[in-house]
């Protein structure tokens, strides 16, 4: 959860809970309420043993080569979808799925109704929103996800209570984790040396955690975006969520937010931060420190916002974890 000022200050909206179908089924957004152990199907297409609140189906199949988009069968039409069911269709060839593991996702969806394709992403870069913690995923997917390894193919059963259209109310959802990676923990890379000396100059303790010592620099009007470490990883587009931990100060050195004394990093779409922030961030590399000076106008301008004054110039050490 992105701390309240964050919220409040830096983002420019909110983002919805599920961003697609594939995260309902995943995060458990969206889906029926109550139990997550329904009864098994009439038809036979499931179990009663399951991992945690999860109940294991049967009978479902895919075709075509691990890693590749699926063609999924179910067992009967209509098919009953128990609440929470999951069904391992295919076993990953690939690198085992590790605690903090971030995984990129390709699904497709298939009417329980009509056995009839609904949704598919696989004409889209994977969803790389999901990582592999206790805490973020719902009741029993944790259990299920850390024993598979890349390019398994898991089939979860979902009822909608919100859908409008009787073909989408419940649904196998089948996601392939077509990639794995893990986030940094702080910037590395190479160290800039040639920073501008009128800048202000950053400290970085044994953690990472930045300090500012604001040099007389009181800004100029321009936006900066100084790498201080460069790092090593995939280029940010103005497109993507990043991941990042960040210091935020006015330009008489009081601090404001810092996602490093709440003690967890930040993650937030660059179409929903200050300009400053879009464009500072946009073109940078994951692995990297950067600081970002953001003037009024690619700020808050003449608004003032919290603990920041109107008219503010903003200085920010951010470090880019990820970016997807």
């Amino acid at each position: 959860m992105i701390h309240d000022f964050t919220k409040r200050s830096l983002m420019k909206g909110v983002a919805a809970c599920c961003g697609a179908a594939m995260m309902i089924a995943l995060a458990g957004c969206g889906s029926a309420q109550g139990t997550n152990t329904a009864s098994p199907s009439s038809s036979g297409s499931s179990s009663s043993s399951g991992v945690g609140a999860l109940t294991e189906m049967t009978g479902i199949t895919a075709s075509n080569e691990v890693g590749q988009k699926p063609a999924i069968a179910l067992p009967t039409v209509p098919y009953n979808v128990p609440d929470g069911g999951y069904q391992i269709l295919q076993q990953g060839n690939g690198a085992a799925l590790e605690d903090g593991t971030r995984m990129c996702m390709q699904s497709v969806a298939v009417s329980a109704k009509t056995g009839a394709e609904i949704y598919s992403s696989w004409d889209a870069a994977p969803d790389c929103s999901v990582t592999l913690e206790s805490s973020s995923l719902r009741n029993g997917l944790y259990d299920v996800l850390k024993q598979q390894k890349v390019g398994a193919l898991i089939a979860l059963g979902v009822n909608d209570t919100t859908a409008t259209d009787d073909a989408q109310k419940s649904y196998i959802m089948a996601t392939t984790i077509v990639s794995a990676s893990k986030d940094y923990t702080r910037a590395e890379g190479d160290v800039v040396t040639d920073v501008p000396s009128n800048l202000p100059k950053v400290t970085l303790d044994d953690s990472g955690k930045p300090s500012i010592d604001m040099n007389g620099y009181q800004g100029d009007g321009q936006l900066v975006a100084q790498p201080l470490i460069k790092g090593k990883g995939a280029t940010v587009a103005e497109t993507n969520t990043v991941k990042v931990n960040y210091t935020g100060w006015l330009t008489d050195g009081t601090q404001f937010d810092s996602s490093w004394d709440r003690g967890s990093a930040a993650e937030f779409s660059l179409s929903q931060v200050v300009t400053g922030w879009k464009e500072g961030l946009a073109g940078q590399t994951v692995g990297s420190q950067v600081l970002v000076i953001v003037p009024p106008d690619k700020g808050y301008g003449s608004t003032a916002s919290g603990s920041i004054p109107a008219n503010s110039t903003l200085v920010f050490v951010v470090d880019i974890l990820a970016a997807y």
